[in-house]
């Protein structure tokens, strides 16, 4: 099996069946199987999508394990000689798993690629990264990210001193969109379960690192992404009142504990 594309499902059936169909409608690889994790959804989404798509294998959660603990369900089962994880908010477009594989071949040393990711519109969303400093929280979350220092550490973080047109290598990729090799996730692990949502992408990338991968941008593979920070509020009291932003903050602490502030 060449490519194992894994897709976590959260109330985002309609989502899910485009992401699945645009991946369906483009050439793909001589070997792939789709896998979907239903993480505990509350409608019938699951239902209809297995009678859609009967050759997709489907992992039922009665509960919602979070994002790592699902994701790492279906890596367990996944036979691929690559793992292709992609938001149930993704759109591929043209040839771009082609592309992230054909890369992966010609790179044995690179553990994770990701993708371009544009908004509907063709706007370029921001999803490789410089690693995150404890003050990165506070300037994203809050309205000192439109002070002098804030909007120099933001421009720091989103890497917008690089055009984005260039294959580079970084310290991180927005788990969206991540192709990792087999391999390499049986030397450095799966998902660290402990981040319920938010930050396993950052960590994850940590770890490739420090285990000797590397993390690498391949803008020429293009995927769109219809994607909302459901975290961001920049109002004291709506960043406490939003759940999003509240288990960001938590995911944030956990990070830090982890690697230190440096």
């Amino acid at each position: 099996m060449k490519l194992s594309v894994i897709i976590v499902n959260y109330n985002s059936a309609a989502l899910t069946k485009a992401c699945i169909e645009s991946i369906l409608s483009h050439p793909q690889p001589s070997s792939i199987e789709i896998i979907v994790v239903d993480n505990g959804s509350q409608d019938s989404g699951a239902s209809f999508l297995r009678a859609d798509f009967p050759d997709v294998t489907f992992i039922i959660n009665k509960e919602n394990r979070g994002l790592a603990a699902a994701v790492n369900q279906a890596v367990r089962t996944a036979a691929g000689d690559y793992f292709l994880l992609l938001n149930p908010d993704i759109v591929v477009l043209d040839d771009a798993i082609s592309q992230l594989v054909a890369f992966m071949d010609a790179n044995q040393k690179v553990g994770v690629s990701g993708g371009k990711l544009l908004s509907p519109n063709g706007q370029l969303q921001y999803s490789c990264f410089r690693f995150y400093k404890p003050l990165t929280v506070i300037f994203r979350r809050t309205w000192l990210g439109k002070t002098r220092w804030g909007q120099r550490e933001n421009a720091r973080f989103l890497m917008q001193d690089f055009d984005h047109a260039q294959v580079r290598d970084v310290d991180w990729l927005m788990g969206s969109c991540l192709m990792l090799r087999a391999d390499a996730v049986k030397e450095v692990g799966g998902m660290d379960e402990r981040f319920f949502l938010y930050f396993e992408d950052v960590d994850w990338c940590r770890r490739f690192w420090k285990a000797g991968w590397r993390v690498t941008w391949v803008p020429q593979a293009r995927f769109s992404h219809f994607h909302q920070r459901s975290s961001r509020k920049h109002a004291l009291f709506g960043l406490l009142s939003n759940w999003a932003a509240r288990e960001h903050i938590r995911s944030a602490v956990k990070y830090f504990s982890k690697y230190g502030i440096t």
